[in-house]
């Protein structure tokens, strides 16, 4: 599966969260730390709420950037 993550830039590091994926959240020092870290926080997601026997929300945010003057 493949979600959408929202990366924002903090002060002092970065935080991530994944919109199709309330509570799962994520912060590192760098961009390339918060892309792993988040990747695990959402395979920790994911397996608790199989073990909880609760459905896995499908995917469906989009990411685009739009340009203004």
């Amino acid at each position: 599966m493949r979600y959408a993550i929202v990366i924002e830039k903090a002060e002092n590091n970065y935080s991530a969260y994944v919109p199709d994926l309330p509570g799962c959240v994520a912060t590192g020092k760098t961009v390339e730390e918060i892309e792993r870290e988040i990747q695990e926080a959402i395979v920790f997601h994911l397996e608790g709420l199989h073990e909880e026997g609760l459905p896995i929300p499908e995917a469906t945010s989009l990411c685009e950037y739009v340009e203004v003057a």
